[in-house]
C-alpha cells in the first residue's frame, strides 16, 4: 500500500521507520527550491547544491532522532540556512556574512512569499516578451536552452561582445521590473542554475 506523505507527521513517522521513500518524497518536492534558496545565500552554484545535499544526508543519518517536525518546509529552509552558516564558519568568513545575511528574509519559505515569487516570475515572462527581438533571442538561448556565450556567438555568427552587450541589456530591463535578485527568479523559471559567465 502506497504511503500518504501529504501530512508532515506521516513523513516524520516514515523517516523514523527508515522508509527511504519518505526521504525521496522530500527530495522530489523540495530539492529544487532549496537549491534556489541556498544559491540566494551563497551565490555559489556548486556550493548551493552541496549545502542541500548535506541537509538531506543529515536528515537521513539522524532520522531516528529527528525532533517533532510540524512543518517540513520551514524545517528544511532553516536547515539550509544553518548549513550555510556552518560552512561559513569553517571557511573563516562568518563574521562578514552573518552581518549581511543573519536577518535576511527566507525568500521562498513562507506561503505569502511563494505568492510574491510567482507574481515576479509572471512579470519576468511578460518582460522577456517585450525585449527587442535579437536581445530576446540571445537571452532565451542563454537561459532557456543553457547555451554558453561562445555557443551563442557561433550559432548566430556574431561576436561574443555582442552577446554580452545584449545580455547586459536584457538584465538591465528585467532588473528594472523585478529587482536585484533576478537570478533567483530566473532559476525558478528556467529550472537550472545560471552559468558562471552570467552577467551580474
Amino acid at each position: 500500500m502506497k504511503k500518504d506523505y501529504s501530512e508532515d507527521q506521516n513523513i516524520l513517522l516514515e523517516l523514523k521507520k527508515s522508509n527511504s521513500d519518505s526521504l525521496k518524497y522530500l527530495i522530489d518536492n523540495y530539492h529544487h527550491r532549496l537549491c534556489v534558496y541556498a544559491y540566494s545565500l551563497s551565490s555559489d552554484y556548486d556550493g548551493a547544491k552541496d549545502i542541500v545535499q548535506n541537509v538531506f544526508v543529515n536528515i537521513w543519518e539522524r532520522r531516528k532522532d529527528l525532533p517533532n517536525i510540524k512543518n517540513f518546509k520551514s524545517y528544511l529552509y532553516r536547515a539550509v540556512y544553518n548549513e550555510f552558516i556552518k560552512q561559513l564558519r569553517y571557511s573563516g568568513r562568518v563574521l562578514v556574512f552573518e552581518k549581511e545575511y543573519f536577518e535576511t528574509l527566507d525568500l521562498i519559505r513562507d506561503e505569502e512569499i511563494d505568492n510574491l515569487t510567482n507574481k515576479k516570475i509572471k512579470i519576468i515572462k511578460e518582460e522577456i516578451q517585450k525585449l527587442p527581438p535579437r536581445c530576446k533571442e540571445i537571452f532565451l538561448m542563454s537561459k532557456q536552452e543553457g547555451l554558453t556565450y561562445i555557443e551563442i556567438s557561433d550559432h548566430l555568427n556574431i561576436s561574443i561582445k555582442t552577446v554580452e552587450a545584449q545580455m547586459l541589456l536584457a538584465f538591465k530591463k528585467l532588473r528594472e521590473s523585478v529587482g536585484a535578485k533576478i537570478e533567483q527568479f530566473l532559476f525558478l523559471l528556467f529550472r537550472h542554475l545560471p552559468k558562471v559567465e552570467t552577467v551580474d
